[in-house]
Parts: structure tokens; sequence; C-alpha cells
């Protein structure tokens, strides 16, 4: 699983099972915090569809921290202000990158967590679709 699925599922739906995994992994190695998490404001960028060009809409609250497991470095950022998610976020990346044993073992969690995104995502669906008016079968 790449690194933008896995952060997306643990950022939407994901987040008491993110610290769990963090927690497996400061409980068995040493976790150095090289950025405290902090707050910051990003740009956000969005495509406008008739030019097809790049323009920034405006600016977002985030919450950002660096770690580093044994000799790979980690990097945590979310929306808002959650200081936990983003540590988690930061040793879950760092435990990847340096290909430790429990990563393996959360594959399955993981793809537990897409299928269920997936059922969320087509629950909205559904209820958009319910509410969309049908022109065609409209009686003048």
């Amino acid at each position: 699983m790449n690194r933008a699925l896995r952060t997306k599922l643990l950022i939407e739906i994901g987040h008491k099972e993110a610290l769990v995994m963090a927690n497996e992994i400061v409980e068995r190695y040493e976790v150095q915090e090289i950025q405290p998490p902090r707050q910051g404001l990003t740009m956000i960028k969005l495509r406008e569809s008739a030019k097809n060009s790049l323009f920034y809409i405006g600016e977002v609250l985030i919450t950002e921290t660096k770690v580093k497991v044994g000799n790979s470095f980690g990097t945590g950022i979310v929306m808002e202000e959650n200081e936990n998610l983003s540590r988690a976020l930061a040793i879950i990346d760092a435990a990847y990158k340096e290909n430790l044993p429990e990563t393996v073992a959360w594959l399955q969690l993981l793809k537990d967590l897409e299928q269920k995104l997936q059922y969320e995502m087509e629950k909205v669906k559904c209820s958009i679709e319910r509410t969309k008016v049908h022109f065609d079968t409209m009686k003048i």
C-alpha cells in the first residue's frame, strides 16, 4: 500500500487505529522527536477546470510533526489542530521507511480501513443519488 493511500485512510477514518499503531512502535523502539507538533498555515491549491490551471484558494491551519525512528525520518501533517494524530502519522511514516516488522501486520488493518472508507463513500453517493432530480422524467 502506498504512502498517500495509507495516510488518507488513517486521517479520514482511522484516528484510533493510527494511535494504536504508533504506540506499538513507541513501546518497542526509540522515537526521537525532531520537531514537536506545531501549528502553521499552508496554501491550498485548486485546479480551475476551464483553463486547467492551478490557483491558490486560500490558507488552512495544519499541525506538523517530524520524528526519527532508527535511521529513518517520518513526517505527519494534518489539517486543523490535532497534535496526537500528527505525531502518530509521523511515527507510522518513519516505521514504514525503516521497514520495521510491525508494518507487515498493519497491512490487513489498512485493507479493512480501505473497505470501510469505500462503504462510507458509497453511502454518501447513495444519499446524493436519492435526492438527485431526474429532469428526463419531469412532465411539463
